[in-house]
């Protein structure tokens, strides 16, 4: 059983060392321990300090394409280096590398796919009562979007099992914490937390600058996320707005036509027409949408396929070259 440890990094010269220190060497039920950081366009010296330290696996973007860029090409690393458990980590030493055992433990004991790490958010110092409260909400968003239980919905410390990885599919440029985790529910993956522990703040997010703007990027990721795994609800959602004022208008209009004549009336009449004609075309959209869903669900189930024959091969090649350097030694 072998784990990898993947670190995307930007700019983490000063704490990538803290963070690596504090990873486990041994594990129980883990026969292989390695270390893999994803080197997100960093402009100082991130990747000296971590071949110094004696990283196994270092994948290097020439310019910064963003978190969730990073992470699946962190993932497919990992992938092709045979990884059967990847576990995900943060660069500034947030979370407890003595957790990683507790992280992993569920998919050892095949009870999990995926396990988020659940955070001490309302005993965490360094988060603000406004964040305590945002982070709340954003993960209550996240569990009814993707019909699980996960407390701590933007935390990055995670693991995936092999198969849960190839699986794995994130399209917006922000990051994979929400979007994976709706994902997973929606495709029907095993998921599940546990409680982790947290070090001090070492510094502060660079995920976003304000407030403001990571609400605004978090909930237009859960909405395009629940767009894509559920379109023919959100759209018949949206279209029952316009459709239902729409049809009180015109029941209102025939109310004044029965009784006192439709004369001065006709605006409602247009309004009504119009606000229904809108809802019935939001749900034919909504149709459209369900039916290209179904087609992304096959894209991806071929995508998983060829993604297991080529993963597989490359693992079933070096395990082959290991049975060999065995054989010569021997």
């Amino acid at each position: 059983m072998k784990l990898i440890i993947q670190i995307p990094c930007l700019n983490e010269a000063e704490t990538l060392e803290i963070a690596l220190n504090d990873l486990p060497r041994h594990i129980d039920g883990i026969d292989e321990i390695e270390y893999l950081i994803i080197n997100d366009g960093s402009r100082d010296n991130t990747v000296e300090v971590a071949r110094k330290w004696g990283v196994h696996h270092i994948v290097s973007f020439p310019q910064n394409k963003g978190l969730a860029r990073g992470f699946m090409a962190g993932l497919d690393a990992a992938l092709r280096q045979g990884a059967d458990i990847i576990v995900n980590t943060d660069a500034d030493n947030q979370y407890c590398g003595e957790d990683i055992g507790k992280l992993i433990r569920p998919i050892l004991d095949g009870e999990a796919e995926v396990v988020i790490g659940a955070r001490p958010i309302d005993s965490t110092e360094h988060f603000s009562p406004l964040k305590k409260k945002l982070q709340h909400l954003g993960s209550f968003v996240v569990r009814k979007a993707s019909r699980t239980d996960i407390p701590d919905a933007p935390s990055g410390f995670r693991a995936f099992s092999r198969e849960a990885a190839m699986h794995m599919n994130v399209v917006n440029e922000y990051t994979y914490t929400l979007e994976t985790i709706v994902q997973a529910g929606r495709n029907k993956m095993a998921i599940t937390s546990v409680p982790i522990r947290t070090n001090p703040e070492l510094r502060s997010s660079r995920l976003f600058k304000s407030m403001a703007g990571y609400i605004k990027r978090s909930m237009l990721t859960i909405l395009r996320a629940f767009m894509m795994y559920r379109p023919l609800f959100f759209f018949t959602l949206v279209g029952a707005v316009p459709f239902l004022i729409g049809l009180g208008i015109g029941v209102r209009f025939l109310c004044f036509y029965f009784t006192v004549g439709g004369s001065g009336h006709v605006q409602s009449l247009i309004l009504a027409c119009t606000l229904m004609i809108m809802g019935f075309m939001t749900f034919i959209i909504g149709l459209q949408a369900d039916v290209i869903a179904a087609n992304r669900k096959i894209l991806e189930d071929v995508q998983y396929h060829l993604r297991r024959l080529e993963y597989d091969g490359v693992k079933e090649k070096q395990e082959t070259a290991k049975e060999k350097e065995v054989r010569k030694k021997e």
